[in-house]
């Protein structure tokens, strides 16, 4: 099949990478000096750095021309812009009238502006298009790109994404799992991101593996009431894409969310981390949104208050962590 990933991202290249093993595969990128670099030296210095990619990739600056590419019926489009760019990209394959037959988006998060899910974004700016759905699950691109194992989840409502998806991404050393709860795998994707920062403040103040483990248990806890609350269920929240992307993302080392919580930890200011990182962190981008969501739906969620309390209003990481050890005893 013929398949177009958009966004030359550490994932996006690391799943180009993984798919030209199998298919005749695209990578497009809007920055030109990225992309012939990628094509002379089949890696993604910027992003990916050390990961070869393989010879038969292709890459595309033109956007008409990498949906060309894949327009097909049989063929599928990878949307692997974060949620900040998902409704500009949406909007310019509207307005190009190139909205493919299938595609899959790979981004983790609410929208900051409206609070929405990026499918609800998709249904706002497509709402005619139907065979869509979320790519997601624990992974970490670096891994991908050395074709380490890895399963993932595709949700989708429409049987033609999620076999259309199984069928690209099913192979060498990637699992693909299938499902419809596209409320439950986004709404772990975002949260987990938030809960990596309150593991990684934890371990910065050295507050020890039983520190950890509560928070990852308590976390999935608020993760899958809010979820729930939002029409995802129940089960989704211990399979791949909640419990399974918040161990890997709370305690891997190559967690950029898990990384800003530590630095917080040392005393480092906000901005400082962020410049130095050099990468997005998708849970500061959608702390704020997580925690404005369970205002509004009476959703108790500690750990996340606490974060943001860190993140945005000054408090001193050590200081929330007292506060969450003060709260009332209560049922578990």
């Amino acid at each position: 099949m013929k398949v177009a990933v958009l966004g030359a991202g550490a994932w996006g290249t690391a799943l180009a990478g993984h798919l030209a093993q199998a298919h005749d595969t695209v990578l497009w990128a809007r920055d030109a000096a990225l992309v012939n670099a990628m094509r002379q030296t089949h890696e993604n210095a910027r992003y990916l750095a050390g990961v070869s990619l393989p010879k038969k990739l292709h890459y595309e600056t033109d956007l008409a021309a990498a949906l060309d590419h894949a327009s097909g019926e049989a063929d599928l489009v990878v949307l692997g812009t974060p949620v900040a760019g998902l409704r500009d990209m949406l909007r310019t394959m509207r307005g190009m009238n190139r909205a493919p037959a299938h595609f899959v988006w790979l981004c983790k998060g609410f929208e900051a502006d409206s609070q929405r899910m990026p499918h609800q974004v998709v249904a706002a700016e497509l709402p005619e298009h139907k065979s869509n759905g979320v790519l997601s699950g624990p992974s970490f691109a670096r891994e991908v790109g050395e074709g380490l194992p890895v399963a993932l989840t595709i949700a989708s409502a429409s049987a033609d994404c999620r076999e259309r998806t199984l069928a690209a991404f099913h192979h060498r050393a990637m699992r693909i799992y299938t499902g419809d709860d596209v409320v439950g795998v986004e709404v772990g994707g975002a949260v987990k991101n938030v809960l990596a920062i309150a593991t990684g403040i934890s371990d910065g103040l050295g507050l020890g593996l039983n520190a950890r483990a509560a928070l990852i248990t308590r976390g999935l806890a608020e993760m899958t009431r809010l979820g729930v609350t939002l029409g995802g269920r129940a089960e989704t929240f211990t399979g791949l894409t909640g419990l399974g992307d918040l161990i890997l993302t709370a305690t891997g080392d190559l967690s950029r969310n898990r990384t800003v919580g530590k630095q917080l930890a040392s005393g480092r200011t906000l901005d400082d981390i962020l410049g130095a990182l050099g990468h997005v962190a998708e849970g500061v981008r959608c702390a704020r949104a997580v925690l404005a969501i369970a205002r509004e739906h009476n959703i108790d969620m500690p750990i996340t208050q606490a974060v943001c309390a860190v993140l945005f209003d000054g408090v001193a990481a050590r200081d929330a962590v007292s506060a969450l050890l003060r709260r009332d005893a209560k049922a578990e």
